[in-house]
């Protein structure tokens, strides 16, 4: 693990691995080690910056919302520290809501998007009541009670009744996360912009992929990026959820893999 002062934060992150840098933004509430396969995979090729977000892992929280614009000026401050002009950015849930901020704040810096199990719109308002409270149930209660409740929709029931080694590793980084780093996140996921619009006006390589099964950003949000951003290539990983980039790694790494290849 690695630090770095970023503005009013400690930032931690991994680097690794040489080559055209590719930045993988963890989605809510997970943490850099979301990354853990993909780093792998890639680093022979790639290097390869995973960030915790404001809040998250071993990064320092912050007072207020954490919106997605704030954490793409992280990722961008961090770009700039580590001296790295233009980058492939990709993130899955949250994360791809950031990735989506960053492209908007910062096109020149973005070579290529992966955008992994999230979609381009904004909260509705029945959305943002959810999060207003979770916020206060996380604010009282710590993080077990909201894990709990999301555990069922992040995987799949094979994978929850036949791989309790993944249900422990998400359940633990989620557990884990601070609760005050949480609810700062919720409530920037509540404000955020809606992008529906702009997706027609990327003109980067993008690659979409999305759990078969997946309940929180269903098939049908990916295939509206994909409609719309032009010469973008959709993947939907079969018998997988929300956190497909872990439950099935290998077929997710592949694609990650070719996409990227095509890229350089």
């Amino acid at each position: 693990m690695k630090q770095l002062q970023i503005d009013d934060i400690c930032m931690a992150f991994e680097d690794v691995g040489a080559g055209t840098p590719i930045i993988l933004v963890h989605g809510y509430p997970f943490n850099r080690t979301l990354w853990t396969e993909q780093s792998t995979a890639l680093k022979e090729t790639h290097r390869v910056i995973t960030p915790d977000l404001r809040g998250f892992g071993d990064s320092d929280s912050s007072d207020g919302p954490a919106t997605m614009d704030r954490m793409a000026q992280d990722i961008a401050k961090l770009m700039d520290v580590l001296q790295i002009p233009q980058a492939v950015i990709g993130g899955l849930s949250m994360g791809g809501y950031v990735v989506l901020a960053f492209l908007k704040q910062f096109p020149s810096r973005v070579q290529a998007l992966v955008l992994a199990d999230t979609r381009p719109q904004g909260d509705t308002e029945e959305g943002k009541k959810i999060r207003a409270q979770q916020v206060e149930q996380i604010l009282a209660e710590g993080m077990a009670g909201v894990t709990d409740a999301m555990l069922p929709k992040l995987l799949t029931p094979e994978t929850v009744s036949r791989r309790p080694d993944i249900v422990k590793r998400v359940r633990d980084m989620m557990v884990k996360t601070k609760p005050a780093g949480a609810a700062a996140a919720l409530q920037g996921m509540a404000s955020r912009e809606d992008h529906t619009e702009a997706l027609s006006q990327i003109n980067v390589p993008t690659l979409i992929l999305v759990g078969r099964e997946d309940p929180i950003t269903p098939v049908s949000e990916s295939e509206t990026m994909h409609n719309q951003i032009s010469g973008s290539k959709l993947v939907v990983i079969e018998d997988a959820s929300h956190v497909s980039n872990i439950e099935k790694a290998g077929i997710f790494n592949q694609e990650l893999t070719t996409f990227l290849s095509s890229v350089n």
